[in-house]
């Protein structure tokens, strides 16, 4: 019943969204209603620079979002040209944009191993990095301090496919600090906004193989042993970059998540979307697919916990990372996210609704 009961959304009346997202509220009056009796809040990634420039997109923004991450902005690639410049313009208006529409806006990312500036190809050794990093999220997370309550500290850390005595995806960080970065980096955070939710992020977790089995068993061995030195963490964000030919280890998932559950830390599904290369060319059937494989992912997770956010990686097929590695053969659009190319809602916006809303 468990499953069922979150499926339909039965969270019960007074239940109130836990972790850092108390008090969001949805813009639109019907949802307003459902999320201030306990509903999950929902957000997208966003595109900064189309939200004065294509009205469709920001209404769709502000009509269904209650949070919103920078799809840039806050990585080093955009907000470090040099070494000596912090260039923070991005991520200023779009906060400013939460600000004004009643949203919250997440943190990401503080630490990866992608979308680094070259400069960065020049730190040398150990105490360089340490310094670097320190200094990068003492500045980012000190600007916003107060006012983003949920940050991405690390993103990605294990390795695309573990192996013993290489579980930590390599980096610049990796290669001057080891391990030890993750521990920097969160407790850099925390020292600096002991207020904001401190999250690790990672990706390729939810499917029936081995490689998924392997990066769940890595992530948890991670974050035991942060926890037994007593680093400051708070959530595990789980992206759901789900491939939409594949089911959803949904025993495995749970398992996972039930874990995360012991250790008190809470589950934030963070960059949802649903690959559909390799699905029918049917719109119809397609959008059914896509919406079966988030309702199955969704389901796994919400029969251990109720995750404290829902956030889609995008909000419209319109604007998509997917076709840059994933282009259908057979020429069509991706069509991996909730609102089609005119912003219209499809049946994976409906699945995300059910698991947001709280029950009448």
């Amino acid at each position: 019943m468990r499953r069922r009961d979150f499926v339909l959304g039965a969270l019960g009346a007074g239940l109130a969204s836990a972790g850092a997202f108390d008090g969001l509220v949805r813009n639109d009056t019907a949802a307003r209603a459902a999320f201030s009796r306990g509903g999950i809040p929902y957000g997208a990634a966003v595109r900064t620079d189309l939200l004065d420039a294509e009205f469709d997109y920001r209404d769709a923004i502000v009509d269904h979002c209650q949070l919103v991450v920078g799809e840039g902005g806050l990585k080093w690639f955009d907000l470090r040209p040099s070494q000596e410049q912090f260039v923070f313009d991005q991520p200023d208006r779009l906060i400013d944009f939460a600000d004004r529409h009643g949203m919250q806006m997440r943190g990401h990312t503080l630490a990866w191993y992608g979308a680094m500036p070259d400069w960065t190809k020049s730190i040398s050794s150990a105490a360089e990095a340490e310094r670097e990093l320190v200094h990068h999220i003492t500045t980012v997370v000190g600007r916003y301090r107060g006012r983003i309550q949920s940050w991405d500290v690390v993103n990605e850390a294990i390795a695309e496919t573990p192996i013993r005595g290489a579980v930590i995806r390599d980096s610049i960080w990796q290669e001057r600090l080891g391990a030890r970065y993750i521990e920097i980096a969160l407790r850099t955070a925390a020292d600096v906004d002991p207020s904001a939710q401190l999250v690790v992020n990672d990706y390729n977790i939810e499917n029936p193989t081995s490689q998924c089995r392997d990066r769940r068993k890595a992530m948890l061995d991670l974050l035991r042993s942060l926890r037994d030195r007593d680093v400051p963490l708070h959530g595990v964000g789980i992206q759901g970059h789900l491939p939409g030919d594949m089911e959803i280890d949904k025993e495995g998932l749970s398992r996972f998540v039930e874990e995360l559950k012991g250790m008190q830390l809470e589950v934030l599904v963070t960059e949802l979307d649903v690959i559909d290369d390799k699905l029918p060319a049917s719109e119809y059937e397609r959008d059914q697919i896509v919406a079966q494989r988030a309702g199955d992912f969704l389901a796994a997770i919400g029969e251990a916990v109720r995750p404290g956010a829902i956030l889609t990686w995008g909000i419209t097929d319109r604007y998509t990372w997917v076709p840059m590695w994933f282009k259908r053969s057979d020429g069509k659009p991706n069509r991996p996210l909730p609102l089609d190319a005119g912003c219209r809602p499809k049946a994976l916006m409906k699945v995300i609704d059910e698991f947001t809303r709280a029950a009448e």
